[in-house]
């Protein structure tokens, strides 16, 4: 244990390197590879976050669960990894992340295969359970080496790259899947994903690293004379995990409004996620690998969504991302209610459809966690999107057993009607963001320390 412990720690500064060219030319290869090095890694977790869905109709017919049952297992996910997520962001904000990301993607390859062994309800929800608690191992490093690699004027097209690893990810599985529940069982749909991640983990341990300046590099601030409100004297001045939390997280009021309005954009996210599966082989007669080939769409709808939401708010708005997070709300609201309305047999229009949820959801999805980041100190970065994530994760908790009830007891119609009402709460809480670049009253304090 104190071994690992002491792996964890952040990788200490080493002397800076002098050449400017030197400096340029590491810098240029480092954020390359940090890039392309969390992308393939954010990928492999969501093949271990996404294998139950895809392979939910295999046991579904195998043990005969109802949608009760499953939706509990979807809530207890995401209650667990919600959680894990806020907790992990504080612990990420002062360990080494490019061990933590490693670490957890192992571990949910290993309870992913666990999960495949199990037959009872009891099991299911602690093996997914626990699965839920490591993937929150993944997205506060993320947010650590977005902070420190890329600076604040172009950090919106950087994220917004990265981002769409999760597309690229989530694309994937159900092929995958789908090809395991077709010709070996839902089992293998659950083995071989994990198997993928646990050899992920190695290659993140190769490939990534931890700050620049424990590569000899300076600040990316001052590499790039990019600084966000915030000096590389003060960017290096220790600051206690209490500060974190307390100063710039929960005293915070940006991250009380972006919170509430990733509770409703996951609660959207996570029930064309998790449920449209199942909608497309009741309500449309589709077939299995019909219905899993559709829905991934929705991860190219992302993937073209997120990419196009990071670059118009760095290059249209200034770095300003909430005009883009409400525009794409409205796009959402607008989507869902298109998808609804398809009648049977269109299915060109459900994939359209599917495509545009993919696009417009997945535009909030990404910018609300840039803009807790951009919104609270550049050292609380992991801790701000943990703690955003949190309530996004309550969110998708809703999407799981509540929302699996209200589509047992009131049909479809229900499921739509409770999608629609979220979309528009999370458009009512963006609104009052839309000039938000940086928050002032951290300006204002940083203004009284160099005075």
């Amino acid at each position: 244990m104190a071994s690992l412990l002491e792996l964890l720690k952040p990788a200490p500064h080493i002397a800076p390197i002098e050449d400017p060219e030197v400096v340029k030319k590491t810098y240029s290869y480092w954020r390359i590879r940090i890039l392309y090095s969390m992308f393939i890694g954010y990928a492999l977790y969501y093949f271990t976050r996404k294998s139950f869905t895809f392979a939910m109709p295999g046991l579904i017919q195998e043990l005969h669960f109802d949608k009760t049952q499953i939706g509990l297992l979807g809530s207890i996910f995401s209650i667990t990894y919600g959680i894990s997520k806020f907790a992990s962001g504080i612990v990420s904000d002062r360990s080494n992340p490019r061990y933590f990301m490693a670490i957890g993607l192992m571990v949910t390859g290993i309870v992913n295969i666990l999960f495949g062994f199990s037959s009872s309800i009891l099991l299911f929800c602690f093996f997914w359970g626990l699965n839920g608690w490591f993937q929150g191992f993944g997205w506060p490093p993320c947010a650590r080496f977005l902070t420190h690699w890329y600076s604040h004027s172009e950090r919106g097209s950087w994220w917004s790259t990265w981002n769409v690893s999760h597309n690229v990810g989530a694309f994937l599985i159900p092929w995958i899947t789908g090809a395991c529940l077709q010709f070996f069982g839902w089992r293998y749909a659950m083995y071989l994903p994990g198997l993928i991640c646990i050899m992920g983990g190695f290659f993140l341990i190769n490939r990534l690293r931890d700050t620049p300046q424990s590569l000899g590099l300076p600040a990316i601030e001052d590499f790039r004379q990019d600084y966000s409100g915030y000096t590389s004297q003060e960017n290096q001045e220790k600051i206690s995990t209490k500060e974190i939390l307390v100063e710039y997280v929960l005293k915070n009021w940006y991250m009380w409004m972006l919170g509430l309005a990733y509770f409703f954009v996951y609660v959207a996210r996570t029930g064309v996620n998790e449920w449209t599966v199942l909608f497309l082989l009741e309500e449309k007669e589709y077939s299995v690998m019909g219905a899993n080939g559709c829905v991934s769409l929705f991860e190219v709808g992302g993937f073209c969504g997120s990419l196009f939401a990071g670059w118009s708010s760095d290059r249209l708005f200034g770095a300003r991302r909430g005009p883009v997070n409400v525009i794409f709300a409205v796009g959402m609201l607008i989507s869902i209610l298109m998808f609804w309305i398809v009648p049977r047999g269109f299915v060109i229009l459900d994939s359209l459809a599917i495509f545009m949820l993919g696009f417009t959801i997945f535009g909030p999805q990404m910018l609300i966690g840039v803009a807790a980041a951009e919104l609270s100190h550049k050292e609380a970065a992991a801790t701000s999107t943990g703690f955003v994530g949190f309530c996004a994760y309550m969110g998708a908790a809703c999407a799981g057993y509540p929302l699996g009830k209200i589509t047992d007891d009131f049909g479809w119609e229900g499921f739509f009607f409770s999608m629609i009402a979220c979309c528009a709460i999370s458009i009512l809480a963006l609104l009052p963001l839309w000039n938000a670049s940086r928050n002032p009253r951290f300006l204002q304090e940083r203004e009284v320390k160099t005075a």
